[in-house]
């Protein structure tokens, strides 16, 4: 009778175990949160409402952040970029705006001022040169308080992107 009672209860402690599956890699390599560089040269004017939408194809996860960086200049052949929102501030009191919002289907550039932008000198409107970075949600609360996103290098090794391999938005 003991045996049969021990059989039973061997029996029991087996059937009511759980599964469990360890999802963690070895290699300790997330192989589904991949950052990515866009970049598009696009030109404002009243026409377009002094903006422009790019699509993000394939969509981003609703989790996702998207950081947006403006070619601001090029020194010694090496492009400088600005973090956006960027403001800069003319003489006379008018202020210009680089800014932009996005969705997880697109993300609008566009610009914004406290005078008439018709006014401006196509430096600032033609030929404008965005990298819209796509930073996964996974790293948002691991590495925000780490890196300084105004730096754009700083902001391509932190999330281990090669700058190689950004992809050109045609305008």
């Amino acid at each position: 009778m003991k045996k049969i009672t021990f059989i039973l209860a061997f029996i029991g402690m087996i059937g009511l175990q759980s599964c469990t599956v360890n999802e963690v890699n070895d290699d300790g390599i997330d192989n589904d949160t991949i950052s990515e560089v866009l970049e598009v040269t696009t030109s404002f004017s009243a026409g377009n409402n002094f903006s422009r939408l790019v699509t993000i194809n394939p969509p981003i996860y609703a989790s996702d952040m998207i950081l947006v960086y403006h070619l601001y200049d090029v020194v010694n052949g090496a492009d400088v970029w600005r973090l956006m929102p960027q403001t800069y501030y003319f003489d006379g009191g008018g202020e210009l705006d680089y800014n932009f919002d996005f969705t997880r289907y697109d993300v609008s550039l566009f610009m914004d001022a406290n005078f008439d932008m018709t006014t401006l000198s196509s430096a600032w409107t033609q030929n404008q040169t965005f990298r819209i970075v796509i930073v996964p949600g996974y790293f948002s609360g691991k590495i925000s308080g780490k890196a300084d996103f105004t730096d754009y290098n700083a902001t391509l090794k932190a999330f281990n992107i090669d700058p190689s391999k950004v992809r050109k938005i045609k305008a």
